[in-house]
């Protein structure tokens, strides 16, 4: 398989054949992200060739022969039927839309019974593609999308140059909802800076509230040395938050959402996971918030931040 530097993917995409179609980020301003640090390069295409090459070989793991006959000599059951396709790279999107229906096409010839494609998109991905685009991809496949907002703030946003503001996530998620394109969101908490976590998170879910994402992941801000945030601390011009306000801010935003919701607190950047639908599990959401507030010290929330090698 041809993948390049680290892999990321969301949690819930565990389950799913990861295809690399983009390496790298079209973006690459948002000052806290390190995350594609170790490529030689700031973006780059896969190619089709290669794609295909991948699809070939993780056809071969699930229907050759040896393959069959290694599982049933070991007692084991035959794979699932590859039924989701997540192109990685950090925003897949942005290609042309003839490209991800061609990168659709091939992916059924190998796998019939896929039924979704996802991968990460940047707000401004979907931007770039008229209405008409955008019904096309969801005939080809394209659902679930990743979307990292990161927040709803505006002046948080602009500060870490997203490259949009509140409105345009309030009219991309709205397109992507004519289209019958279903997507998820990351929050980011800490994006603010310290003292205005819960205005941050406030602001946010008034945002959120207006759209419809199936799930809101939220993980916390780890700043590293590599990062333009970091340049910023060292100047004086932005403070990190502490991490009990951060986990407040992450109690705020939950206690603000009314819109029906999986959120969830699950990658490596959480000290403790949590997950729960809103609005049933509000409650319980928030007790466990607070029991972790209540159970952690700060130092030992920054002992596990500073311990982190990477998101």
């Amino acid at each position: 398989m041809h993948f390049t530097g680290t892999i990321w993917r969301p949690p819930y995409e565990s389950g799913s054949l990861l295809l690399e179609a983009t390496a790298g980020c079209t973006h690459h301003h948002c000052k806290f992200c390190t995350l594609y640090e170790d490529l030689p390069f700031p973006f780059r295409m896969s190619p089709l060739e290669d794609m295909e090459s991948d699809l070939r070989e993780a056809q071969m793991v699930q229907t050759g022969p040896l393959e069959q006959l290694g599982l049933r000599l070991q007692g084991l059951p035959g794979p699932e039927p590859v039924r989701r396709v997540f192109l990685t790279g950090a925003n897949p999107f942005v290609l042309k839309t003839e490209r991800l229906e061609r990168i659709a096409e091939m992916a059924r010839t190998y796998f019939p019974q896929c039924e979704t494609i996802g991968c990460f998109a940047r707000v401004t991905d979907v931007g770039l593609k008229s209405d008409g685009e955008l019904a096309r991809l969801a005939r080809a496949g394209f659902d679930g999308l990743t979307i990292g907002v990161e927040t709803g703030d505006g002046a948080a946003l602009d500060f870490m140059d997203k490259g949009y503001g509140p409105e345009d996530i309030l009219t991309q998620s709205g397109r992507l909802d004519e289209a019958g394109i279903g997507y998820h969101f990351f929050y980011l908490a800490g994006i603010a800076g310290a003292g205005r976590g819960t205005e941050s998170a406030a602001l946010s879910a008034g945002i959120f509230n207006q759209t419809h994402p199936r799930r809101i992941g939220s993980s916390m801000l780890t700043v590293f040395p590599e990062s333009r945030l970091f340049a910023e601390i060292q100047a004086g011009n932005w403070r990190e938050a502490g991490e009990k306000e951060k986990l407040a801010e992450v109690r705020t935003l939950v206690e603000h959402l009314d819109i029906p919701v999986i959120f969830a607190a699950l990658g490596a950047s959480n000290a403790v996971n949590l997950e729960g639908r809103l609005p049933q599990d509000k409650d319980a959401l928030l007790a466990a918030l607070d029991n972790m507030m209540e159970r952690y010290s700060e130092e030992a929330l920054r002992r596990y931040r500073e311990g982190l090698p990477h998101l």
